[in-house]
C-alpha cells in the first residue's frame, strides 16, 4: 500500500484547526435534529453505504455546494468521509468559508459502522 505521508501532513495540521466528535455523539446529534451531518465520500462510495439523513457533498464539490445545501453559517455540519481524513479537511475548509461550527466524526464511516449504527444503501 502507497504511503501518503503528505497527506497524512495536511491531515495532522488540520485537526489542530478543528473539533472531532465520536459517532456515538454524531448518531445523537443526527437523531435530535441538532446538526446536519455531510458525507464527503465519492458519489461510488455513498452509493455502497451511507448514514441515514446524511447528505451527500463529495470533498472535491462540497465548496461549491455548501451554500446552496446549508445556507445557515451558524448550522452544526458534522463532516465524515471513509476514515476521518478528507473529512477534517473538509470542516476545516467549511471554517474558512465562515461556517462557524463544523465538526470531523472521528473514525469516519469505518468508526460507523463498526458500532453498528444504521447504513443505508443506494441513492
Amino acid at each position: 500500500m502507497a504511503e501518503h505521508n503528505g497527506f497524512q501532513k495536511l491531515v495532522a495540521e488540520a485537526k489542530k484547526h478543528i473539533t472531532e466528535i465520536s459517532p456515538q455523539d454524531a448518531a445523537a446529534k443526527l437523531n435530535s435534529g441538532d446538526a446536519v451531518v455531510v458525507d464527503v465520500r465519492e458519489k461510488d462510495e455513498w452509493d455502497e453505504g451511507h448514514i441515514p439523513g446524511a447528505t451527500h457533498m463529495s470533498r472535491g464539490t462540497i465548496e461549491l455546494d455548501i451554500e446552496e445545501k446549508v445556507p445557515d453559517p451558524n448550522a452544526m455540519i458534522i463532516c465524515h468521509c471513509g476514515g476521518g481524513g478528507r473529512s477534517a479537511l473538509a470542516a476545516e475548509t467549511l471554517q474558512k468559508m465562515g461556517y462557524k461550527n463544523c465538526i470531523s466524526m472521528d473514525g469516519g464511516w469505518r468508526s460507523w459502522t463498526e458500532a453498528g449504527f444504521p447504513i443505508e444503501k443506494g441513492k
